[in-house]
């Protein structure tokens, strides 16, 4: 018996150190951070398709490509004080609900009331963080 329980415990010992540790390196990624100044006079008033009304502004990002739509992710952060404190989007502030949609080389700020039912032009100028968060697919 004692035997038999000897052959056993260096079996189990012998497993369990016969085992490699794998470590799994990300591949390299290259997140981006791009800024935006809004004025209010930069805000133009948008209707969609289903009749609802709402103030937007463009926002050029070149990085963004038509393959980072596809395999990539934005993060929209808006800061009301210049750039010290950032709160992010989708986001009500001053009863204004923010809001962001992208596509190739774009992102699209909305504000509107926040209930939805009525545009409101921001009066506050905004400083934009654009996060451009890179995947792979």
């Amino acid at each position: 018996m004692k035997k038999i329980l000897t052959i056993l415990g260096c079996i189990i010992l012998f497993a369990a150190t016969s085992c490699t540790k794998q470590y799994v390196s990300p591949t390299t990624t290259t997140n981006l951070t791009v800024y935006a100044n809004v004025v209010s006079t930069d805000w133009k008033l948008y209707t969609d398709n289903n009749g609802k009304s709402s103030y937007t502004v463009p926002i050029s990002v070149s990085q963004i490509s038509s393959s980072f739509t596809q395999f990539g992710g934005i993060i929209v952060a808006v800061s009301y004080d210049g750039g010290s404190t950032y709160e992010q989007v989708p986001e009500v502030y001053n009863g204004i609900s923010y809001s962001y949609t992208y596509n190739t080389g774009n992102v699209s700020l909305y504000a509107q009331s926040a209930d939805g039912n009525t545009a409101v032009a921001p009066t506050l100028p905004i400083k934009v963080k654009i996060t451009l968060v890179d995947a792979h697919g």
